[in-house]
């Protein structure tokens, strides 16, 4: 069996959801998803388990958020392999995504990926989020599996403009991380602090998002 079959062999079949969520967009999607199960382990972007639910997990998972994003400057902080970053710029090209990723070899990937998907709403930036240099706030910034929101927000609500929003992926816990960031959410005058369930009755494991908003005021 050759390499490329191992690969294609391992690869979750696309779930009927994909086209719900990505509709026309949907064949950029396959081939970002085609690239990320063919480099993904060897570039250490995913792990080997992966493969069997990359669609599920990951792709789709990500791409539930695409309807939260309203157009303008949206940041995904550890952009990692792509996701949400990648996979939302491709579902919404009318919002321009800024990447913000500290290592080398993922920024390598996500700079490889925007150009041979022919992204033009993306650019990628190689910093951590408490040190990167923008060219004015953000509108919005998002994050996956970064870490806990008492660790994240002081490290995303930086980044936002007065009135600009956190639409943060969280796991099945994010109640009790809510309760832990309490501080955090106050010092840096977050405000409608919601979190949003996304996916139900089209996905078996539906996307968590918190959401907030920093005060203008």
């Amino acid at each position: 069996m050759t390499e490329r079959a191992e690969w294609r062999d391992a690869l979750e079949s696309e779930p009927a959801a994909a086209e719900a969520v990505f509709g026309d967009r949907l064949d950029e999607v396959r081939r970002f998803t085609e690239n990320l199960a063919r480099h993904g382990e060897e570039l250490g972007l995913i792990g080997p388990l992966e493969l069997p639910r990359l669609w599920s997990r990951h792709i789709v998972n990500s791409g539930l958020v695409a309807p939260l994003l309203r157009p303008g400057r949206v940041g995904d902080v550890g952009s990692g392999a792509g996701l949400p970053g990648l996979v939302l710029a491709i579902a919404r090209p009318d919002v321009h995504l800024t990447l913000i990723e500290p290592m080398e070899r993922r920024v390598a990937w996500l700079e490889r990926q925007v150009a041979e998907l022919g992204l033009e709403n993306v650019d990628v930036v190689r910093a951590r989020a408490e040190d990167v240099r923008l060219t004015g706030a953000l509108d919005q910034v998002t994050a996956r599996a970064v870490s806990a929101l008492r660790t994240l927000i002081p490290i995303t609500a930086p980044l936002l403009r007065a009135g600009g929003e956190l639409v943060l992926m969280k796991g099945a816990g994010v109640d009790g991380e809510i309760g832990a960031a309490e501080k955090a959410i106050r010092r840096f005058r977050l405000t409608d602090t919601e979190v949003v369930v996304l996916g139900e009755g089209l996905v078996d494991e539906v996307t968590r998002v918190f959401r907030a908003r920093v005060s203008p005021a």
